[in-house]
């Protein structure tokens, strides 16, 4: 077990794009979605019908009663579980089996277009309260130990306001990098979300080129010189490797990708999958290593995943499942924000503990998962307020 992060490490403008994923997820007000969140839909008839004449609902066999659409809460679920798995365990095929980060992403995609049909800027203000909230109260311990801890290369002031509102990675000394090196995916997130009201309309207006245009512009950035400094190149480079997903999200929500037949939906993500491992095999490099190579790879998974629309009646039946799958969504931020923390401090407390043999992987993984279940349990509640809802310990 590790608490290294391949998100973080290395040159900003060459980092590695995690193969982690997730925002964030909970059980949200009726009237708007959060970071990885989904309300009951609105009754109300959207602004934009949709000109197309595609259906703007999720398919009625993945919706239960409240209106939450089970299909994904449980693709948010696993994506939680296989960060956290991930970030414990860095093994190559966690990332391959299920590339989570461009799921989540592609989850967003699709929950903001419904938001942006209602309203462009409520849905922007209401993803904004959703996810900054619980960024504030992990900013709120995390900056002043580094400032009480000594900070010899601490930045102005101004970069510290990134902690306020994360328009660029925050910045934090080495021994908190293991912590704020995952915020990249709040960062691009935020700006996903800023952008989506001019993503909608354009893809709108040209869906393929839209979905493609990320791809065709990621190489070229990568080749170009960028002459505004590291951390913004992080940026634009994280932005340009999930953009497609999340457009493949509005595609979604429009009823474009349920027009596709599944076996060719399933043709074309075996030949985009296949042709990204093909060439990060034959360059001998890491997936992740490669945004090119791993936002095709993830798109793939996207195609398959957003086009199936499986009955999850096993959920109602098994009422444990259905309770974890609500835990996780409901406190899917705090879990992300939080979690390397707590693999990170399994290491020296684990140390403190008798070992019996070769068991040390399994004592840290206990103290890892022990120590995020008393942070969750008592500053999750945050996201209930970031919702509007009553806060609640255990909201399952």
């Amino acid at each position: 077990m590790t608490a290294r992060d391949d998100g973080w490490v290395g040159p900003p403008r060459h980092r590695t794009v995690s193969a982690t994923a997730p925002v964030p997820g909970t059980t949200p007000a009726p009237a708007e979605s959060g970071v990885g969140h989904h309300a009951v839909p609105d009754q109300r008839p959207s602004r934009h019908p949709i000109a197309t004449g595609s259906a703007t609902a999720p398919a009625a066999s993945t919706v239960d009663g409240d209106g939450r659409d089970r299909w994904f809460d449980l693709l948010r679920a696993a994506a939680i579980v296989r960060v956290v798995l991930y970030h414990m365990f860095p093994a190559a095929w966690l990332g391959l089996g299920f590339p989570a980060m461009g799921v989540m992403f592609a989850l967003g995609g699709s929950l903001m277009a419904r938001s942006v049909d209602r309203s462009p800027t409520r849905a922007v203000r209401g993803r904004l309260r959703r996810l900054l909230p619980a960024l504030w109260l992990l900013g709120a311990v995390l900056v002043p130990a580094m400032l009480l801890l000594g900070w010899d290369d601490r930045p102005g002031w101004p970069a510290l306001l990134l902690w306020l509102l994360p328009l660029a990675e925050p910045p934090a000394t080495q021994w908190a990098e293991p912590v704020s090196g995952i915020l990249w995916y709040l960062v691009t997130y935020l700006w996903l979300v800023l952008l989506s009201p001019l993503l909608l309309k354009l893809y709108r207006h040209a869906r393929v080129a839209t979905v493609l245009a990320p791809l065709v512009l990621l190489p070229l950035y990568q080749l170009a010189p960028w002459p505004f400094g590291d951390r913004s190149a992080s940026v634009v480079e994280d932005l340009l490797t999930f953009a497609a997903c999340w457009v493949l999200g509005f595609a979604h929500r429009d009823g474009d990708l349920r027009r596709l037949p599944f076996p060719l939906v399933l043709a074309g993500s075996a030949v985009v999958t296949a042709g990204a491992v093909g060439w990060v095999v034959r360059h001998h490099v890491d997936l992740p290593e490669r945004p090119v190579a791993y936002a095709v790879y993830s798109i793939g998974f996207v195609l398959v995943l957003l086009r199936l629309t499986p009955k999850l009646d096993f959920l109602t039946r098994h009422r444990r499942a259905d309770a974890a799958v609500r835990l996780l969504n409901s406190r899917a931020v705090t879990i992300y924000l939080w979690h390397n923390a707590a693999i990170t401090l399994a290491f020296p407390l684990g140390d403190l503990l008798p070992v019996l043999g070769g068991g040390a992987d399994l004592v840290y993984t206990a103290v890892a998962l022990w120590l995020l279940a008393l942070i969750v349990l008592h500053v999750g509640w945050v996201e209930d307020l970031a919702a509007r809802r009553r806060p609640r310990l255990v909201p399952t």
